[in-house]
């Protein structure tokens, strides 16, 4: 489904990305995991061509979508859930989630997909007319991700949803991820809780410093005694 070849990124004389190449197949979640500076945000970035490649191809569904620009790219239903989340936080709950379907014409199916995000995160539904800069952190990266979901997504790209969130809603995110997936959607998923990310994936890439240095079955790299030491604390 995707297919990252010899991906070059460069900031100034700071080179990102390294010649890195990776597949996505579908209905797979896909993770890529490293510690901070790695790389990885920057890998998401360019295959939604926010951030210039200096090198390399990205390959969508047998398409050449190297040089796209970001909105077509959303139109081909490959979508981000950005870090941070950006979400409209003057704009209410359900505002938000149908900014995801802009660029959608079929209103009653935008309305019964909205229906399906408050299926897939009820919280949302109580909080349907609240601004969204009322709601918590984990909140709003459910928010995120249904806002993404309104675009329906082919491939999702998550970029550290779990980051600053409590145990309790890391553990409800990850389920939600793996709902998704089961209900169709292939994931790429960035992530710094590398055995989080790893435990629900089917195979993963280990980025250092621009370089993937390691890849496999998601299980054979958590039973990996040098992942295990370097990224998974123990």
């Amino acid at each position: 489904m995707l297919k990252v070849n010899n991906l070059n990124v460069s900031y100034g004389a700071i080179k990102a990305l390294k010649g890195i190449s990776f597949n996505v197949e579908k209905g797979e979640i896909v993770s890529l995991i490293g510690s901070n500076g790695a790389g990885k945000t920057t890998t998401l970035h360019s295959i939604s061509n926010i951030t210039k490649k200096q090198g390399g191809s990205i390959i969508f569904k047998d398409e050449d979508i190297t040089n796209v620009p970001a909105d077509k790219i959303v139109a081909k239903h490959l979508i981000q859930v950005p870090e941070g989340r950006r979400i409209f936080l003057n704009l209410t709950v359900k505002q938000n989630l149908e900014l995801g379907a802009y660029l959608r014409k079929d209103k009653a199916e935008i309305k019964k997909d909205i229906e399906n995000v408050f299926d897939l995160f009820p919280r949302m539904k109580e909080r349907i007319k609240q601004n969204a800069g009322t709601l918590s952190g984990g909140e709003l990266q459910m928010l995120a991700m249904g806002r993404a979901l309104m675009a329906k997504p082919e491939l999702l790209l998550l970029d550290e949803p779990s980051m600053g969130l409590a145990p309790i809603f890391v553990e409800e995110i990850f389920n939600i991820i793996q709902k998704i997936n089961a209900a169709g959607t292939t994931v790429l998923l960035v992530e710094q809780n590398a055995y989080k990310a790893l435990s629900i994936a089917n195979k993963g890439y280990i980025l250092e410093t621009g370089e993937i240095v390691k890849s496999g079955n998601a299980q054979d790299l958590i039973s990996d005694p040098i992942v295990k030491s370097a990224y998974l604390g123990g």
